[in-house]
Order: structure tokens, then sequence, then C-alpha cells
């Protein structure tokens, strides 16, 4: 992803290896457009890049139970970064569970994690502190999926010897322990070489965190997303729910207050930022300000959308092209997993 790299914990020499994983939960919506895919596919096009973007099901399943819903969302989310125009020629593309040496260094580093680092994790303790303030245990409904999340996710970014991991703030966290845990193995099993690349976080202050239809930030707990790929009429209809005050046509509005606007920015060039906060000023109608959203986003996505549907009817081309993907993750897995095996002993007996 294009990242602002002053917010790197430390700079990594060479080629950046810079890796995403994308969690098969739900349709991708508006806010994951512009915080993540926009951002990732324009990065991957850059030749200082070496760009890893995976399908996290086995993530998915800490929280979603429902296979076909799983499934659903796994072609969902792949056809929509295919459409967007994700050239995986040049970017690695894989679904996470067709690399099973990820599920096994996650075993391996779960041998080496303390269990005191985990307790410490922001998802498991905010499950706890929920529990707590409802009387209820504390570990109630907490699985261990839900607990050992990082350490899965550290396997994630150590398989691949990513040098780079974009995040949000709220995912600091997990990167930090993922090179806790690489440094604690090198130390053990690394015999003066480092055979577990330390990864370093990198959080873009500048990408857009969209609001939703009720003013919250958009996302699918909150059930106030704009789905990216729906047809005309259904997205604008969800641009006409955005959350508005009751200022009338002529009166003065606040962009920096507003959903609409904030959403507009998020699509437009400076030009029409700049021409949409002069309207604002000037009180546009919200209806007129909400059609020409509609008009903004609508452009920019119309192609990408005939995409989308198209390969959506085609699953069976979305799969070759992930399994494509997977083989050449397995071709830096399946020789990372042997020197992993090796170092800890579990090898052939010569």
């Amino acid at each position: 992803m294009t990242q602002d790299t002053s917010n790197v914990t430390a700079q990594a020499s060479g080629p950046k290896r810079v890796l995403t994983g994308i969690t098969t939960t739900g349709t991708p919506h508006l806010g994951n457009y512009v915080g993540a895919i926009r951002p990732a596919i324009e990065a991957s096009r850059e030749d200082a890049n070496e760009s890893f973007y995976f399908l996290a099901d086995y993530h998915a399943l800490i929280k979603c139970q429902d296979p076909a819903a799983v499934q659903q969302s796994t072609k969902e989310i792949a056809a929509t970064w295919l459409a967007l125009g994700l050239d995986t020629s040049k970017a690695v593309f894989y679904r996470q569970s067709n690399i099973p040496q990820i599920t096994e260094l996650c075993w391996i580093l779960s041998c080496i994690c303390a269990k005191g680092l985990m307790n410490r994790a922001h998802a498991y303790k905010a499950s706890v502190d929920a529990n707590m303030a409802e009387g209820e245990d504390a570990d109630k409904a907490i699985t261990m999926g839900l607990f050992s999340y990082p350490v899965l996710m550290a396997a994630d970014i150590l398989m691949f010897g990513a040098s780079h991991v974009p995040v949000g703030k709220d995912q600091i966290q997990h990167v930090e322990m993922a090179r806790d845990m690489a440094q604690r193995f090198n130390h053990i099993y690394g015999n003066h070489s480092s055979i577990l690349t330390l990864p370093d976080y990198v959080v873009d202050e500048h990408v857009a965190v969209l609001q939703g239809l009720d003013g919250r930030k958009m996302s699918k707990s909150y059930g106030n997303t704009i789905p990216l790929f729906l047809p005309e009429k259904q997205l604008k209809k969800h641009i006409n729910k955005i959350k508005t005050n009751l200022l009338e046509p002529g009166e003065a509005k606040d962009p920096d207050s507003s959903t609409v606007f904030q959403i507009w920015q998020a699509f437009a060039t400076a030009d029409q930022t700049a021409a949409m906060r002069q309207a604002f000023a000037e009180g546009i109608a919200w209806g007129e300000a909400k059609k020409q959203l509609f008009e903004l986003i609508n452009a920019e996505l119309a192609e990408a959308r005939e995409r989308y549907h198209d390969l959506m009817e085609r699953p069976q081309d979305i799969e070759e092209q992930l399994q494509a993907g997977a083989a050449k993750a397995r071709a830096i897995s399946e020789p990372l997993m042997a020197e992993v095996r090796q170092a800890v002993g579990i090898a052939r007996l010569l």
C-alpha cells in the first residue's frame, strides 16, 4: 500500500516486500476501497515493491461460522480486487488456506510465544472487558481462535519475509508481536543467523477512514456501509440515506462535519474538493450535494462494476487466479518452512 514511511519503526534496505491480508467476511464497501484496496493496488504497480495480498479465510472463521458466507465473501473480495485492476503478474495474490506452511509455522510460533503476550492483545482484552462489564465469566464465548489470532497473523507475515506491513493504528500491536516472535525464534534457533525477517509496521496518516450512513466509521459491524459495487439505482438510494442536518437550501453548511463532504473528498480531485467546499459555503441543498456525490462515485466505479459482475459469473476464472498466486506463494513458503523445520529439529534422519 502507498504509505507514509516516516511511520515505519525501522527502515529496511533494498526492495520493500509489502504484505496485506483481507479477511473474508462480508461484502467490500466504499470504506474498504478508499482505505485499503485503492492504495494497495496503486502501490503494487511500483517496481520498488514486492506486493503480497491474501484472502485471510482462516481468520474469517474466528468471527463467522457460516460456511456459505465465508465462501461467498471469498468470491466477492477476490473479484473486487481483480475488477479494480490488480495485476497478478506483478503481485502475489493468494488464499491463505492454500498455503499449508502458514498453519505449520503458526504452531511452531505458538510453542515459543508467551501466553502473557497474548493476554495483552487488544481484541482479547476488549472481549474480556465486555464480559466483565456484563457480569459474565471473563472468558465467556472467547475461542482459542480469538485468543491466538496474533500468532496466526505473525505466521502470515513471517512466512513471506514481509519487510513492510500496512496497518491501521489498531493493528500496530499485532505487527509488533510478530516482530517479537521472530526475534525469539531467531534467538532460540537461529544459530547466529536470522531465519525469520523482522517486519516493520507502516501507518499512512493520509489514508481516509470513511464515515458511514450514520456518521460513524463505515463498518460492517455498525451496519452503516455502502457496498462497493451496488447497481446504480441502489447506490443512489444508499447515498440518499446518508445522515445530514436540517439546514435548508441557501443556508451555509459546514463541510468538515458533513459525511457527504467527507466521502466526496475521498473520491474528488483537489479542484473538485475546493468547488464543493465553496458550494457548501453558498448553501447547496443536501439533495443536490448527494446527487453530485452519486455521480462522482458512479463515474469512478462504473467500469470496474461491470468487470466485477462479469467475474462473479465466472468463479472458475477467479479460482485459477488464486491457484496461480498460491503456486507463487508456495515457491517462497516451502523452502522457508524447510529451513524452519531443520532449525527446530524436525527433519529427515540421516
